[in-house]
């Protein structure tokens, strides 16, 4: 307990220079933590946080669930099979390198500015860190171990599914990772350009009305979820390596 709280002590002398920073009025658009915190609680108890919160998790969680759920499947299907792999390997270096931000008026005008689009966009940019980690885990698979379940009588499919799928799995949890991060930044780029609700929208709005307290109060919700998201998820990577061992 004691040295994960001393992990903590940068973050806390942080807060306390911020504090003093702003005290001593030396930026005059930086709010004082005390009044960030006070923005908080009263962004809370109006439900602007909730309610533009939930907007804004639902969007996450849908757009990565399908990126996680086809990234894999694709990219363990480009590693298994070379005509897959002929066919959409091109399209994946293509995109891989492209801003992924850059796909946000695209997908705005395909489908407006609700949740559809967001969602888009989350699926699009994150499923390539998802299918390249799956791809070369799927790839790094011991051809000893391929060979040894065929020769066994294992058919090209159940080699896959006891063999390949869980000799990916350690690549394909770290490109989940890298898109979990990802998301993030893709939810509140696109919510603060095409959105009328979601953490990213309040933010813009609380910044252009000069608000900066609840709008600092904002920006540090989604730092906290990104955080937690971030914590929650090494734990259960680690959970399912174990079992996999």
């Amino acid at each position: 307990m004691i040295g994960t709280a001393k992990r903590y002590v940068p973050l806390v002398l942080i807060v306390a220079a911020w504090e003093g920073i702003a005290r001593l009025h030396l930026f005059n658009l930086l709010p004082a933590p005390s009044a960030v915190a006070v923005s908080w609680f009263q962004l809370l108890e109006e439900g602007d946080l909730v309610s533009n919160g939930l907007d804004s998790l639902f969007r996450l969680v849908a757009g990565l669930a399908l990126a996680i759920f086809l990234g894999g499947a694709i990219g363990i299907a480009m590693a298994w099979w070379r005509s897959i792999h002929f066919l959409l390997n091109p399209i994946v270096e293509m995109l891989y390198p492209l801003p992924k931000s850059a796909l946000i008026p695209v997908t705005a005008i395909w489908l407006g500015y609700g949740d559809g689009s967001k969602i888009l966009l989350i699926f699009l940019g994150c499923m390539l860190p998802v299918t390249i980690g799956a791809y070369n885990g799927a790839r790094g698979t011991e051809e000893v171990l391929i060979w040894s379940a065929r020769a066994m009588g294992a058919s090209r499919l159940r080699t896959l599914i006891d063999i390949a799928v869980p000799s990916a799995l350690p690549e394909l949890l770290n490109g989940i990772r890298v898109a979990i991060a990802l998301s993030f930044v893709l939810l509140v780029s696109s919510e603060l350009i095409v959105a009328r609700a979601g953490l990213g929208y309040l933010i813009g709005l609380l910044g252009a009305s000069g608000v900066y307290p609840a709008m600092f109060a904002v920006v540090l919700t989604l730092a906290f979820l990104g955080f937690a998201a971030d914590r929650i998820y090494i734990a259960a990577a680690q959970r399912i390596l174990r079992w996999r061992d």
